[in-house]
């Protein structure tokens, strides 16, 4: 049997989840999410994880397996993910790649080794407490001088990758930019569609899913996880849609300014996405905006696949 993945990249709100069950049932293949969110466990309607309707249409992995209070990395993805793409494979059947992480799916396509410097628990912590004495700014400028490079990457407010990224300058290993992988992994061949629409109407599918997500108790789903004990310093909380409602219990906004946060936010995640995926020179692109149905979409897709396979 051949060793080739499919996958399904493009922003948020796309339509990624319909499309890829359609080709997983097409290809007798099953799905591995390549979404930071989804892979969490009682965080069902923040993520729009998909149905267990849907989710019993095709196996899925790494959807609901992780709890949320537990930090969880781009490593750790790899390494779960490689092993459901060995696990479709035994079973005679097509790994189907869908999400919107461009990281995690960068970490299937390319010979990426999360290694990096040894933590410096002691220097961390003379850092922290330096970020708080100091401010952002005084930790920035300080990688700015060891560390040029890296700074130019970070955004100064981003205090726990400034802080990384001095430890690995100290230890002499300075942190990588994994944008800039080129080799590609040995393991399989990696077929890539990417999904689109125009603007105007990726946007306006936004804000009309993020007001179904508030219809279907999003701010309940926040406030149940705040009660299980975790808070806006876990890093699964730190989520649109999750971090906007911590504030307004916290009292920094309105319900309905926290929901109009959400839709802001999500907004330029999705650009933030198009730009990682136009990346990829190799990436096939479809173009929902452009066909007079989904399933017309859905047809031409699955047509092209073919050839491919």
């Amino acid at each position: 049997m051949k060793r080739e993945i499919v996958a399904i990249a493009g922003p948020t709100a796309v339509g990624k989840t319909k499309f890829s069950i359609a080709i997983a049932k097409e290809f007798c293949g099953e799905i591995v999410s390549c979404d930071s969110m989804q892979l969490y466990k009682y965080m069902n309607i923040g993520s729009a994880k998909p149905t267990a309707q849907e989710q019993a249409e095709v196996k899925h992995y790494l959807v609901d397996e992780i709890d949320p209070a537990i930090p969880f990395s781009a490593a750790e993805y790899q390494k779960r993910a490689k092993e459901a793409i060995e696990h479709i494979f035994s079973e005679n059947k097509l790994p189907v790649i869908a999400g919107g992480t461009g990281l995690y799916l960068n970490s299937l396509l390319y010979e990426m080794d999360f290694g990096g410097a040894p933590q410096n628990t002691e220097l961390r912590g003379t850092l922290e407490k330096e970020a708080e004495l100091f401010g952002p700014q005084y930790l920035y400028q300080k990688l700015q001088e060891v560390d040029p490079q890296s700074a130019a990457r970070i955004h100064p407010n981003n205090v726990k990758k400034v802080i990384r990224a001095l430890e690995s300058a100290e230890s002499g290993t300075p942190i990588r930019d994994f944008r800039n992988c080129t080799e590609k992994c040995k393991d399989y061949h990696a077929i890539l569609m990417g999904l689109t629409r125009n603007r105007d109407e990726l946007y306006d599918r936004i804000n009309r899913r993020v007001d179904i997500l508030v219809s279907e108790g999003l701010f309940r789903e926040v406030e149940e996880l705040l009660d299980r004990g975790l808070t806006e310093e876990d890093i699964s909380m730190k989520g649109i849609g999750y971090k906007e409602i911590i504030g307004f219990f916290d009292g920094l906004y309105s319900r309905e300014e926290a929901i109009e946060l959400i839709k802001k936010n999500t907004r330029h995640l999705a650009k933030r996405q198009m730009t990682w995926f136009r990346r990829y020179q190799d990436m096939t692109w479809f173009n929902l905006s452009s066909y007079a149905s989904e399933k017309e979409a859905q047809e031409d897709m699955i047509q092209w696949l073919r050839k491919k396979l």
